[in-house]
């Protein structure tokens, strides 16, 4: 009868390196963008200087890009809305650095405070605005790249044809 006494392990498991997994350079499962989010979520003075904020219109920067995948800096004032919207077929991360932002879809409502975080599929129609009296700032991780963004109704049909 076997028990667990019965397997062992012989000599040191770090020396047998074809078992280990290579470390990635760039991120490539959910659970990777999800830690690079917060990776540069933490690092403030890595995106905090960059900042801009802009009365006419949500201000945006590129942050970063690799193979398959771009971050995104966004800045949100008072009242600033994306208008409902789907990203086509890129998944994201949505992560809520400073402020708070409300998130909503065809069936409800969420308030997103500093450090939470969203993930989606591609089509997941939602919209995110700024409900506080204080300015907002996010990051969002695009997989592939985003290359469209189809905005849609109340309803939540696509109503403008994709932009690339």
């Amino acid at each position: 009868m076997n028990s667990d006494s019965d397997l062992q392990i012989a000599g040191d498991i770090l020396e047998v390196p074809h078992l280990l997994q290579a470390r990635r350079e760039h991120p490539a499962t959910v659970a990777e963008f999800v830690g690079l989010a917060r990776s540069i979520a933490a690092d403030r003075a890595q995106w905090e200087p960059l900042v801009r904020y802009d009365a006419t219109a949500r201000w945006y920067h590129r942050l970063r890009t690799g193979p398959g995948y771009e971050v995104w800096l966004l800045s949100w004032v008072p009242g600033q809305r994306s208008g409902l919207h789907d990203h086509g077929p890129s998944s994201g991360v949505l992560t809520v650095l400073d402020g708070t932002l409300t998130e909503r879809t065809p069936g409800g409502k969420r308030v997103l405070a500093a450090g939470a975080q969203r993930v989606f599929a591609p089509g997941y129609v939602h919209e995110v605005v700024n409900d506080a009296l204080e300015p907002a700032v996010s990051l969002h991780v695009y997989h592939p790249g985003l290359t469209e963004m189809p905005m849609h109704d109340t309803a939540g049909c696509a109503v403008s044809a994709p932009v690339a």
